[in-house]
């Protein structure tokens, strides 16, 4: 089991790095358009929806990385107070019973929502907007398969740390066990 959470630990990572890219590019394109807007009065709506795609991948990529690290919204004033054993079943609760079911009606629609534009060829509506929508829709059932795996890397962890074995976010086992 250890294997398997350093394994889907480690994926996830990379994708949080590959968000943190995608953040660099926004921030460029952004900067790229603002000056090219305003100080040679050149607008370009592909560099507009560049700036959206960007930002929804990067949202929806992050989600994984942010439930890997468990970074997500939760109402930790009575969370912090529990034992890590409690801790560890609402995170397996909230995992099997909130978070995967979403996920798996998210992807299985967004299979053929991304494949009817690439069938149409669909494309921005706007004159100079970016062609192949379907790029852009492909991040919705991708991210999902991400959230998947980051759901089963919690579940593992939870269980390890029902077992009273401890174990941070990557993974890695903590020879002084669960406290």
């Amino acid at each position: 089991m250890d294997s398997v959470l350093k394994i889907t630990g480690k994926i996830i990572d990379g994708l949080g790095n590959f968000c943190s890219l995608l953040m660099i590019l926004m921030i460029i394109n952004v900067f790229y358009d603002v000056i090219m807007r305003y100080f040679f009065n050149d607008v370009s709506i592909g560099m507009q929806e560049l700036e959206w795609h960007l930002f929804a991948a990067m949202f929806m990529f992050g989600i994984a990385y942010t439930l890997k690290e468990d970074a997500h919204v939760r109402v930790d004033i009575f969370y912090d107070v529990m034992s890590v054993k409690k801790q560890a079943f609402i995170n397996i609760f909230g995992s099997l019973v909130f978070a995967l079911p979403i996920t798996l009606v998210i992807l299985y629609y967004s299979w053929d929502y991304t494949f009817e534009a690439y069938q149409m060829g669909e494309g921005s509506g706007d004159p100079g907007g970016l062609p192949h929508r379907w790029i852009v829709r492909s991040v919705i059932p991708l991210s999902s398969i991400f959230l998947i795996l980051a759901i089963f890397h919690t579940l593992l962890n939870n269980i390890q740390k029902l077992r009273g074995i401890s174990t941070d976010n990557t993974g890695q086992v903590d020879n002084e066990g669960a406290k």
